[in-house]
């Protein structure tokens, strides 16, 4: 024993064995192709059930362009959404996507009526844009109060057809007539006769108002840069409809152009507007004062004045005429000062002649600038946001510098009107000392010349501006248009099927890993040889018949060319091996629990070495729940209890089996004190008794994990063989024999894998290396027989292939 214990215990060294880990993965191709089967079928349902979308993509450039007509005339208009390169773009991305704008390219479609017809995939209605089945004709309609629902039109004859509808969560039906109108709550139709038609056939329509389709335009939008810090912004459409995602993403950039421009032109337009209102009233004024001069001179009769009178008249002609231009420059301040202290969305400096300081005209602009960028930022902020309040102020400040150079400029102008008064008072006394009727009549004639020349001047500044505003050009252009793809996007057919295979691979593959992790049961060798050091003697074959409850076949003998009886036999040499220099053998054959094969291994393995001239005799030990009588059919009347218990002599409780060399002692019945008995000198005796007549003693005890009876006979044997079955026991009874050993100081116990079948799904994947110290001397050939089915030396009926199953039903 004391060399025993110097024996170190160290468990074999395994490596991964990868051909093994793919044969593993591959054991269960069925469980893989049966998930990506199933995958695949969900993929076409969803495929099948989902609608599709389509998308269409147009691209704009941003750039600010200038015509040469301004530079021709000499005149500059300020452009009020001249805006920096790296905020403009930004900001006209949220315009494009503003609801005005929509609002107008929507009303450039045809909208009006909307037509469907039902789909087979779930009654889901399918639009038919541009197409019109129908030639729907309203004969009374109000924008504002229309009917919504869905129509229904199914036709009957050449002269009626059928329309259903919903009205107040009821189901209305009516038979009408083509060409003649019908009402529909506050609306009226007509439909004319649209030819033959299968009365199968069912359209669907309904009226729209430009609004109800805002939010489906701008929920498919998107806009955004190709590239960082460039002027080129890509616009993409994505729509149930490809032919209406191209139609609207042009009609969207179309009207963009026309906003833009509309927007550029707006100064040239309001400064039109100003001089439009001032030559209305100096015409008028021009007429007047002809008219009262050819009046005078012919009441008068006066032909002319004088030259000096003449001379004195240019002058004050002269002074008047820029007094009066002053005077339309204050109107024009006093105009824009009200429209910045009023916070007007847009203000513009209407009439410039000069008098203005020069950084106005920026300041303006910047003005403008900010309150564009704010209605921008008002889409996406509230107003008590922090960006709306930053800019609030900005905007805030540049008022307060306008409003300072507006009144610096009222100022300037009130000065140089003043320059000229004083410039006109020694005319005035010049002209005062002129004959009455030449005073009059110089006065009648200022007047006129006066208004003549700023009508000259004003015609000219609304000339200079209708060509500038004829010469600006939006600051954007479509490079493309928008063409309708009939790809969908979504869903994305080869990309479901590739997730779908993914999936199907992950789940096979992962419902293998699942089951392996959770299995707690030992499948082969290796599994025990990663758990313990105790040895493996042998691996028994599971066989491939079905076996009576009560083993009564002893199979090693029965099928002798069998695989398993050939493993039996390969556990029957090794045990030879162990204890060898003892003449008579005590091996007590136990497991962890019941169930494992300990009986059905015993007989077995007594059975082949009767087969080899020894003398074996089979004890049942298992004195609780034996079934060694059942096996032998005997009855159980006498047995090892009535022998341990004195009431009979070991005579008597022998037994001869129909096999030469093989005797057996049945349990007997149930004492109430079986592991006490076991303990008894009584059991020794007949142990030492049976040792003089037999070469081997098999005994059969009862499970060491449930009951401690044992003990006593495992430390009296010579050999003590422990089973595990497989696919039976779990982790943990592999570790049972090595406690055992360990706990007694026993160097004769081994294993045996009872019911061994090939099953890839669990099997270990490491290879356990028998080289080096880890084995030594207590490594035992054996083999597991896997793949040897073909040799040809054994009788075992092959098994039928899952191919092979048409042959079940041709015999």
């Amino acid at each position: 024993m004391e060399e025993t214990d110097k024996i170190p215990h160290k468990l074999p060294s395994q490596e991964i064995d990868y051909f093994k880990i793919a044969k593993i993965l591959l054991s269960r191709w069925y469980w893989i192709a049966g998930a990506v089967a199933i995958c695949s079928v969900i993929a076409n349902v969803y495929l099948w059930y989902t609608p599709k979308t389509f998308a269409t993509s147009g691209t704009m450039k941003f750039e600010e362009k200038k015509s040469e007509i301004p530079d021709l005339v000499g005149v500059g208009l300020p452009i009020a959404n001249d805006r920096a390169n790296t905020s403009r773009i930004q900001t006209e991305m949220i315009v494009l996507q503003s609801s005005p704008l929509l609002l107008s390219a929507i009303r450039h479609l045809d909208y009006r009526i909307s037509f469907y017809v039902v789909g087979r995939v779930l009654n889901r209605t399918n639009e038919l844009y541009p197409a019109k089945p129908l030639d729907v004709e309203l004969v009374r309609f109000d924008s504002l109060n229309f009917f919504h629902e869905l129509i229904t039109f199914k036709p009957v004859s050449k002269s009626n057809f059928s329309i259903s509808y919903k009205s107040a969560g009821k189901d209305i039906q009516n038979i009408y007539k083509y060409n003649v109108p019908f009402t529909i709550g506050p609306t009226s139709f007509s439909i004319k006769y649209p030819g033959d038609i299968p009365k199968t056939t069912a359209y669907l329509f309904r009226l729209n108002s430009a609004e109800d389709f805002i939010g489906r335009v701008r929920g498919g939008l998107h806009t955004n840069e190709t590239a960082k810090n460039s002027n080129i912004v890509s616009l993409q459409e994505i729509d149930s409809n490809p032919q209406f995602a191209a139609d609207v993403l042009n009609a969207i950039m179309k009207e963009y152009l026309n906003y833009d421009r509309n927007q550029r032109t707006l100064s040239a337009s309001q400064m039109i507007g100003f001089i439009d209102n001032q030559l209305e009233f100096l015409s008028n004024e021009v007429k007047g004062s002809e008219n009262s001069i050819e009046q005078y001179k012919q009441n008068k009769k006066i032909l002319d004045v004088s030259s000096a009178t003449e001379q004195a008249i240019g002058k004050a002609k002269e002074i008047e005429s820029q007094r009066s231009l002053f005077k339309i420059q204050l109107i024009a301040l006093n105009q824009l000062k009200e429209e910045i202290i009023e916070g007007k969305d847009n203000t513009n400096l209407n009439f410039n002649i000069g008098g203005v300081a020069a950084e106005l005209g920026d300041l303006i602009t910047g003005l403008n600038t900010l309150l564009v960028e704010k209605n921008a930022l008002l889409k996406t902020y509230n107003f008590n946001s922090q960006p709306i309040q930053d800019i609030n102020q900005q905007i805030l400040q540049i008022k307060n510098n306008a409003l300072n150079s507006i009144n610096s400029s009222i100022s300037l102008v009130n000065n140089k009107l003043k320059f000229l008064d004083d410039q006109l008072i020694p005319v005035t006394q010049q002209i005062s000392e002129l004959p009455v009727a030449e005073r009059d009549l110089f006065g009648l004639k200022r007047d006129f010349d006066i208004h003549d020349k700023v009508y000259s001047v004003l015609s000219e500044k609304k000339l200079d501006a209708q060509i500038s505003s004829a010469g600006i050009l939006p600051g954007a252009t479509i490079i493309d248009l928008a063409q309708p793809s009939f790809s969908p996007i979504s869903p994305d057919v080869n990309g479901i099927h590739r997730t779908s295979l993914i999936f199907g691979l992950a789940i096979g593959f992962g419902l293998i890993v699942l089951i392996r992790i959770l299995n707690p049961f030992i499948y082969d060798k290796e599994t025990i040889e990663s758990l313990t050091t105790i040895p493996i003697i042998g691996v028994i074959r599971k066989f491939p018949e079905e076996i009576d409850e009560f083993s009564s076949q002893i199979l090693a003998i029965s099928k002798p060319k069998s695989i398993f009886a050939e493993s039996v036999r390969s556990v029957r040499t090794n045990l030879s091996f162990l204890a060898s220099e003892k003449t008579s053998k005590i091996i007590c054959i136990t497991s962890e629990v019941a169930g494992e094969g300990k009986s059905f291994v015993t007989i077995n393995l007594s059975s082949t070495l009767s087969l080899i001239d020894k003398k074996v005799i089979l004890i049942a030990a298992d004195l609780r729940r034996s079934k060694l009588h059942k096996t032998f059919q005997v009855p159980n009347d006498i047995g090892l209890s009535n022998y341990l218990a004195h009431q009979c002599s070991s005579h008597d409780i022998i037994n001869h089996s129909s096999q030469k060399n093989l005797d057996f002692i049945i349990s007997g019945p149930v004492p109430p004190n079986p592991s006490e008995l076991l303990h008894t000198a009584r059991m020794v005796e007949l142990i030492s008794e049976l040792k003089l007549k037999y070469d081997i003693i098999m005994v059969d005890t009862a499970p060491i994990g449930l009951v401690s009876d044992a003990i006593p006979l495992i430390r009296m044997s010579d050999i003590n063989l422990f089973v595990i079955r497989s696919a039976k026991s779990k982790f943990y009874a592999a570790t049972v024999p090595q406690r055992i050993a360990q706990e007694y100081h026993l160097d004769n116990t081994v294993i045996v894998l009872n019911a061994y079948a090939e099953d890839l799904l669990h099997s270990r994947y490491y290879t356990t290396k028998f080289t080096g110290e880890n084995y030594g001397s207590r490594y035992y050939y054996y083999s597991d027989y896997t793949g040897y089915e073909g040799s040809e030396y054994y009788v075992d009926e092959k098994k039928k292939k899952w191919w092979d199953i048409r042959r079940l039903f041709n015999r």
